[in-house]
């Protein structure tokens, strides 16, 4: 019998780079390259979720990069936002780890936490797969009864040699 494959929440960033034209900017044009190897050859060996969250930010702007984005999200089952994630995003902003301005990156945190996902997928490394806040938001989400994911880029989550 078969593991269950792992369970990866993709956060909007993640569509946004694999929707977006190639940028001139070095960078994200790596980051975009990352994205985009991880999502052919990478994705299958996880069980993908996403949130009406990333369905809302990913039907922002121009209409092209939205059908792109939402072209990408298609097939991919959302999350339920509970009481208790609303509760733990709000803990996080009024703990001061996530600040005001960045209510979305706590929301998209405390969903992957309250729907117990292993893994957070994201390429926003300022409010979410940030080392320096990781041990807080680890901290705060167990005093919630759930079990952190792993925030992390498509980098972090290539296939390793085994």
């Amino acid at each position: 019998m078969h593991a269950m494959e792992p369970t990866v929440y993709v956060e909007t960033s993640i569509v946004s780079y694999l929707a977006a034209r190639p940028s001139r900017d070095l960078i994200t044009a790596a980051h975009q390259q990352l994205t985009t190897q991880w999502w052919a050859t990478r994705r299958a060996a996880f069980r993908l979720h996403i949130s009406e969250l990333v369905v809302q930010e990913a039907s922002d702007g121009d209409p092209d990069a939205v059908r792109r984005r939402l072209a990408f999200l298609e097939g991919i089952p959302a999350v339920a936002v509970t009481a208790d994630t609303l509760s733990f995003a709000r803990s996080l902003v009024e703990n001061r780890v996530v600040p005001p301005t960045a209510e979305a990156d706590a929301l998209h945190i405390a969903i992957a936490a309250a729907g117990g996902m292993e893994y957070l997928l994201t390429w926003n490394c300022r409010h979410i797969a940030n080392a320096q806040i990781r041990g807080k938001i680890e901290e705060l989400a167990r005093l919630r009864g759930f079990e952190p994911p792993i925030l992390c880029t498509p980098e972090e989550l290539m296939e390793t040699d085994q």
